[in-house]
């Protein structure tokens, strides 16, 4: 019997590692631009085509690489960041596994143009699926630039699992970012089916965040600063009135290698009690410098998990230092003793003794009642009484009894009112059950059935009703449109402006009328006429987005059925407003009409019956 076990050819390894280490596109810009900032560029540009499904190309001004590294760089587990083992323990470079490269070279059709700064002649090679095809010198400029054509043409499978190239865009658009956000020193550019989606000139982090993020941040931050034995702490962190439903813009860097951690997460959302509105999440931009001897980097494929040696304390660390940051900006409630309050300053010591203090004067023979025939008549009259007899009486005196006449008139009318109702509110129970309808606490509404009552909860029923409404509208594309006086412009992130712009053509059909202006801008300019909450255009648009991304993240659902739900949690009816029995009397008509009346949005009971048998029962009747 013969040997079964053999060792797998390079071409087929690599694919293998190909699958832990390029998941998607925005897995091969990843590797790619660390690989630029490990080779010290400061200029690094993305181009992408085809959200990266056909071309990926990032070029730097880095060292570049002599013909020898150039062909080696392909092979596996090849890095110039390794030496020793001992290495492992102080890793301050991006990338050092040596697998990026070998792997999507197994995978794509790769050219690679590099040269240093002293060479006069480049090096240009050309791979497809591990095999190299051509190698030759090439004039280029210093530093790299690397083009992946046709990801996964060789694995048909992996490329058929990929989303839309919206989707895949937004992924490549959060990876840069992140990038961007670690380097603000660095310049980056990223160019997106010919359209230049960023521009990063180099800056600080502050100019950093908002020229990502758009100029509206500027007001939203809160610098943070600790320096302690364990780590460095800087950064910003976003006001409590500016938290969104979504975790997006919550960023922690480990010596500027971005990772994600739910352990540090909380210790920031802990910072935030009580401040915080609930279910909302805080932005946040956090640098750690560390010593890469208490932490461990290699515990996943993609670096994006850390081993800590001191979790505790540096969760009691960040904790305090945000804290501190929102109290010492204002942002809770402090008690500030060496602020003046008083009025001393504005005077000075030459003029103290000029002061006058204030007196009060009063005429003993003012009598008030004379106050409406003084400005009347010039001369004052008196009143006396003598021997039972008036004169000077005032005129108009009569006029001193029309508030109680009219206070008793207005009592009379809501006596007869009250009456009025009564006799109504008999006359309606004398109607055919179903038809008595009351609120609870304005949240609840209680219809009488024959067999007992049924309680609905007024806010999930709103919500179902709308719903099914939207997804109707979706279908037919014909949902009712109030048009604004007033358009508003909208500006958007990238990715957001990538989000609505895919998701075009069906808010229009929700009753949306955008239109793009210019970069990264819509003009709103009109709204659907179900909202009807008092909420700006810019405002529901930008509800509508998060509450869709929240979705997204969390749900399983269809484009069509996200967006209906998006906007019905938005539109519905809150926990607190008052009915009047005409709108109870609609909820509960238009609730029944829904296909599934009973189950709330997220999956709980809308209506609750009580019936008369377990009303005796609980009388112990």
């Amino acid at each position: 019997m013969s040997d079964i076990i053999q060792l797998l050819p390079d071409s087929v390894a690599n694919q293998i590692a190909a699958g832990e280490v390029v998941q998607r596109p925005a897995s091969a810009v990843k590797e790619l631009i660390e690989n630029a900032i490990d080779a010290g560029a400061d200029r690094i540009q993305l181009i992408i085509k085809d959200a990266g499904k056909s071309l990926i190309q990032v070029i730097d001004n880095g060292c570049g690489m002599s013909v020898t590294d150039a062909r080696l760089c392909f092979e596996r587990h090849a890095t110039s960041k390794l030496r020793k083992a001992e290495d492992l323990f102080a890793i301050r470079t991006m990338g050092f596994r040596g697998e990026a490269m070998a792997s999507i070279a197994a995978i794509a059709h790769v050219e690679l143009k590099t040269r240093r700064h002293e060479d006069e002649l480049g090096t240009c090679i050309i791979i497809e699926g591990s095999t190299v095809v051509s190698q030759e010198p090439v004039a280029t400029p210093a530093g790299t630039s690397i083009s992946i054509k046709n990801l996964f043409f060789n694995t048909p499978a992996r490329r058929n699992f990929l989303k839309s190239n919206p989707v895949e865009t937004r992924h490549i658009l959060e990876e840069f970012q992140r990038i961007a956000l670690a380097h603000p020193k660095i310049f980056f550019s990223l160019h997106s089916d010919g359209n230049e989606l960023f521009h990063l000139p180099p800056e600080g982090l502050k100019q950093r965040i908002i020229h990502i993020f758009g100029n509206n941040y500027n007001q939203r931050l809160v610098p943070v600063e600790e320096s302690t034995s364990i780590i460095n702490l800087g950064g910003f962190i976003g006001k409590p009135e500016y938290a969104k439903k979504t975790r997006g813009e919550q960023y922690f860097f480990v010596n500027n290698r971005f990772v994600k951690d739910p352990y540090l997460n909380h210790a920031v959302l802990n910072a935030y009690e009580e401040i915080l509105p609930a279910e909302s999440y805080p932005l946040y931009v956090l640098f750690i410098e560390i010593d890469p001897a208490q932490i461990d980097i290699n515990v996943h494929p993609t670096k994006t998990e850390i081993k800590y040696q001191d979790e505790r304390s540096i969760y009691a660390i960040i904790r305090s230092a945000v804290k501190r940051s929102l109290g010492r900006y204002n942002i809770t409630p402090t008690l500030d003793f060496n602020q003046e309050t008083g009025f001393s300053h504005m005077i000075s010591p030459k003029n103290t003794e000029d002061i006058v203090p204030p007196t009060i004067q009063f005429n003993p023979q003012f009598n008030p009642f004379e106050a409406e025939s003084s400005t009347k008549e010039p001369s004052q009259k008196q009143v006396s009484i003598t021997h039972g007899h008036r004169d000077n009486i005032p005129q108009n005196w009569d006029t001193l009894y029309e508030i109680t006449k009219k206070a008793s008139s207005q009592q009379l009318a809501f006596d007869q009112q009250a009456i009025e109702q009564e006799n109504d509110n008999e006359n309606f129970q004398e109607k055919p059950a179903g038809k008595l309808i009351f609120q609870l606490h304005n949240r609840f509404i209680l219809s009488q059935i024959r067999s007992g009552f049924i309680l609905i909860d007024q806010q999930a029923a709103h919500e179902r009703i709308l719903f099914e409404r939207f997804l109707q509208q979706l279908e037919n594309h014909q949902g009712a449109s109030q048009q604004s006086l007033f358009p508003q412009t909208v500006m958007l992130n990238p990715a957001d402006f990538e989000l609505i712009n895919d998701l075009l053509p069906d808010i229009h059909a929700l009753g949306f009328q955008i239109r793009i202006f210019g970069k990264h801008a819509f003009v709103v300019e009109g709204i659907p006429a179900d909202l009807g909450n008092g909420m700006s255009e810019s405002q529901v648009l930008e509800q509508l987005l998060e509450a869709y991304k929240n979705n997204q993240a969390e749900l399983k659902i269809s484009k069509r059925e996200n967006l209906a739900r998006s906007l019905a949690r938005n539109a519905a009816i809150k926990v607190g407003t008052m009915l009047n029995i005409d709108e109870m009397t609609d909820i509960i008509d238009k609730l029944f009409a829904c296909a599934t009346p009973n189950i709330s949005l997220s999956g709980k009971p809308i209506i609750i019956t009580f019936t008369l048998k377990e009303l005796l029962e609980k009388f112990d009747k």
